[in-house]
């Protein structure tokens, strides 16, 4: 009898155990899409209307190209100036032409998300606009430009 508890036992805690790792797998699995697709702030705002989607998706059409643009000549700019930096016969004004033209690529990617961000809020109700200022609050908090920024996403879609 006591053997039969204990098989009944067992399988009963094997099952709660497999339940809770196929809930838990599912629930990341979610979590992980969800954040994928975040693409910008506005994303973060659950009740946009269908007319505010539509128009983020067109301002996003002509800013996401542009961002991308950036983030491509600052990588290619940053891969060149890390072998420049160990290559001895490389003068120094070399080098500072190099880190000048990052640090105008990363000026350049600040003021057009600040832009974008100026022109997404045109469209927010107040309601919304107070959810959006705190994103923003939250998002530039790290140092950077919040899910625009370079150093924190390496997806280029961003």
């Amino acid at each position: 009898m006591s053997t039969k508890r204990f098989l009944l036992g067992l399988v009963s805690g094997l099952s709660v155990a497999a339940a809770a790792m196929a809930g838990t797998y599912v629930y990341l699995k979610q979590s992980q899409r969800k954040t994928a697709n975040i693409k910008g702030y506005l994303d973060l705002i659950p009740d946009l209307t269908p007319e505010q989607r539509a128009e983020v998706q067109e301002i996003r059409r002509v800013f996401l190209p542009k961002v991308e643009l950036l983030r491509r000549s600052m990588r290619a700019q940053r891969a060149k100036l890390a072998d420049m930096l160990f290559d001895e016969t490389v003068p120094r004004s070399e080098l500072d032409a190099v880190v000048e033209q990052i640090i105008q690529h990363q000026a350049d990617l600040e003021h057009g998300v600040i832009e974008h961000i100026l022109e997404e809020q045109e469209i927010l109700t107040p309601r919304q606009r107070k959810r959006f200022h705190d994103i923003i609050v939250a998002q530039f908090a790290s140092g950077g430009v919040g899910v625009h920024d370079l150093r924190r996403n390496s997806d280029p879609r961003l």
